[in-house]
């Protein structure tokens, strides 16, 4: 007991009787680093949640798409991934920020390493010709620039509407291909029909 009662008046043994009896009672405390690393490990948040949430992405100072999601859940586990649920819509801009095709969907993962997005749930892409793909599930590589795949698929555009499993188009829709082509609906032939 060093300083603090150190010739603190005639009642000095008294005050040092109570500290060490106070001080008796209170455990040790020597904590291992490891163990307070550890213990502030599972502190640390592994999930991250937003609604109403919009997310701009750039590539060399130019916004090439915004994406708006009712609901946004990012996990942070060693192959980190964020989930977009409640409805989702894309918009894809051209180098003078105009919209040049859109996407939307219900559900939404992308994987943060890879990069891949898989779109699920009613997902429809209108591109800047007013053609619009309609599938169940879309995958977007945005490194390779595409979106792909291997469901049914439907395009509408001004003359005819295609069928067909898998698909292949780049990431603004402009230029596509049915892999596996089923059908093909002229629009104008139908509309003539009584």
């Amino acid at each position: 007991m060093n300083g603090f009662l150190w010739g603190v008046g005639k009642n000095s043994l008294c005050w040092m009787g109570m500290a060490l009896l106070l001080l008796s009672g209170l455990p040790g405390c020597v904590n291992d680093p490891a163990d307070v690393l550890a213990a502030a490990e599972k502190v640390k948040p592994s999930v991250e949640r937003g609604q109403e949430v919009t997310i701009y992405y750039s590539d060399k100072g130019l916004v090439k798409m915004q994406l708006e999601a009712a609901r946004v859940t990012r996990h942070l586990t060693d192959e980190a991934y964020m989930e977009f649920s409640g409805g989702v819509k894309v918009t894809f801009f051209d180098e003078f920020r105009h919209p040049s095709s859109t996407l939307q969907a219900g559900y939404a993962i992308r994987y943060e390493e890879t990069q891949l997005t898989i779109i699920r749930d009613n997902v429809v892409v209108i591109n800047e010709e007013g053609e619009q793909l309609n599938t169940e599930e879309l995958i977007w590589d945005p490194i390779k620039k595409i979106i792909h795949s291997d469901q049914f698929v439907r395009i509408r555009t001004a003359d005819e509407i295609l069928f067909g499993t898998g698909f292949e188009a780049d990431q603004e829709f402009s230029r596509y291909k049915i892999l596996n082509p089923e059908g093909t609906l002229n629009i104008r032939d139908h509309e003539q029909v009584p």
